[in-house]
């Protein structure tokens, strides 16, 4: 039993230890597990957070890129601003430098131009001085030699010798007036004549001669006894309605209208070609026709005064300036159609407007407008400038205008250059070859008249009106007009021929000397 006590207590002690082997095996087991687990846990906290580490790194040196970026791209927009501003003050730094230097380089030439000035200034004052003297002195010798060779008395040496320094002062105011006349057109002719040629070549108007008569043809010579009618009853009451004459002569199919008013020889035309046209001639159709050919006729000269202002861009408000525009439609003036005249005075005042920087609309309105008188001048009496400058304040036109109708005629002083234009351009108009015709009296007393005034001076022999009296030739006394008299005879003959005459355009005055010596052989 003891063994077998002592064999279970051995049993009980072994199982004991080998529980408690066990126990401190699985104990450790489990330490070692759990350790185990505590490092995977702790690996993967750490390799989280070596994670959230790095992202919170990637982060942060993104932003710092961004904000490295921000900050250089900011850094770099100011300092381009820097330099753009920079650059700007640097070209007006280097402006106002050049222009400085410009300025001063002025300034030192302006010195030196000063300085030689003075200089010029004080020699000829000098010489002036020195002359002077000189002066006085050979006026001093010349009296004490008159005084000693002659036998005259003080009073009438120096009556001598005032008319001696008179012949003088004379030669050289002659010789004084023809440098600046020489100057002058040196200065002038070039520029005039460059406006001038440019406006007469834009200019192209054409001009159209009227008559006094106006011929209808007729489809048979029987006609010609309808338009007489029984006892002439007819071409009487057709006369009496219409003002005209009506010529019935010999000549085949033709019958003439004869009537110094243009306008009432139109209307008369147009009645005449209606009652041709239409056969029946009798006095109530005559009035009849005739009537109708008046307001036809007025209807035609307000349409013409309308296509002129549209033409020419002018505009007014009053349809009264339009019809007496129309009416220079049928009015001469030596043979020029007067409507025409005004348009090519208008083109003529508007380009050499245009050409000295002007207004050139108010030079056209001016030139359309400068005959407007004639239109009522055998209504109302006076010149056709003075009623045309009435009907221009009548119908409120700028004062500019008025004048340079008014002064056309140079019957009022020009207040304004555009009045001086208007008087050029009425000139060239007026004076163009084959504009205007007159009559062969006129033309010659017109001449006789021209001769007249340059024979009137002292020292002319002959005086010739060359070129249709455009041009006068005189020829003077070598022995009593010398060459520095001539340019001062000229310009006194062209005075007075613009003072006693009225012409248009312009006349040329040519003094002619020449010296003849005669001898003869024996």
């Amino acid at each position: 039993m003891v063994p077998a006590a002592i064999a279970l207590e051995t049993q009980a002690i072994v199982g004991l230890g080998v529980g408690v082997a066990i126990g401190f095996g699985v104990s450790l087991l489990i330490g070692l597990v759990k350790r185990q687990s505590a490092r995977t846990q702790a690996a993967s906290i750490l390799e989280e957070a070596e994670k959230q580490a790095e992202e919170a790194r990637r982060k942060g040196e993104g932003a710092a890129r961004e904000e490295l970026h921000r900050r250089r791209e900011e850094f770099e927009e100011e300092t381009r601003e820097t330099r753009t501003e920079l650059k700007l003050l640097e070209k007006r730094l280097v402006k106002r430098e050049d222009a400085l230097e410009r300025k001063s380089e002025a300034i030192t030439k302006r010195e030196k131009y000063v300085d030689q000035l003075e200089r010029d200034l004080s020699a000829r004052t000098e010489n002036l001085a020195r002359r002077d003297r000189d002066l006085s002195e050979v006026l001093d010798k010349q009296k004490d030699a008159l005084y000693h060779i002659t036998s005259l008395s003080p009073q009438e040496a120096k009556a001598q010798l005032f008319e001696r320094l008179e012949r003088d002062l004379d030669r050289e105011v002659s010789t004084v007036i023809d440098r600046k006349i020489q100057q002058t057109k040196e200065r002038c002719d070039e520029e005039a004549r460059v406006i001038l040629s440019t406006a007469i070549q834009r200019c192209a108007v054409e001009h159209t001669t009227e008559s006094v008569v106006s011929a209808i043809d007729l489809p048979t010579d029987e006609m010609k006894g309808r338009i007489i009618g029984r006892e002439g009853r007819n071409i009487r009451a057709f006369e009496k309605a219409t003002g005209v004459d009506v010529i019935v002569d010999d000549t085949p199919g033709v019958v003439v209208l004869s009537a110094f008013d243009s306008t009432r020889r139109e209307m008369a035309r147009q009645a005449m070609e209606e009652l041709v046209a239409d056969g029946r001639i009798h006095p109530s159709r005559i009035e009849e026709v005739v009537e109708k050919a008046k307001r036809k006729t007025e209807e035609t000269i307000a349409s013409i005064g309308k296509q002129v202002l549209f033409d020419m861009n002018i505009h007014t408000k009053n349809p009264k300036l339009a019809y007496l525009l129309g009416r220079l439609k049928y009015r001469t003036s030596y043979g020029q159609n007067v409507l025409q005249h005004s348009i090519e005075v208008a083109h003529l005042a508007s380009i050499m407007a245009s050409e000295l920087k002007l207004d050139g609309q108010l030079a056209k309105r001016c030139g359309l407008l400068h005959d407007i008188g004639k239109a009522v001048d055998h209504e109302l009496e006076g010149g056709h400038p003075e009623i045309g400058a009435l009907l221009g304040k009548r119908y409120d036109e700028d004062p500019i205008v008025i004048n340079a109708i008014a002064a056309h005629h140079e019957g009022e002083d020009p207040t304004s250059v555009y009045a001086v234009l208007i008087q050029a351009a009425d000139g060239i108009s007026a004076a163009r070859p084959g504009a205007r015709r007159e009559t062969i009296e006129k033309y010659i007393r017109r001449l006789e008249r021209l001769e007249a005034v340059a024979n009137a001076f002292e020292g002319v022999d002959n005086a010739y009106a060359i070129q249709a009296g455009r041009e006068v030739r005189v020829i003077v006394n070598g022995e009593r007009v010398d060459d520095n008299r001539t340019a001062k005879l000229a310009r006194d003959i062209a005075k007075e021929i613009e003072q006693e005459l009225t012409y248009p355009g312009e006349i040329r005055v040519t003094v002619i000397r020449e010296t003849r010596v005669v001898d003869y052989a024996r």
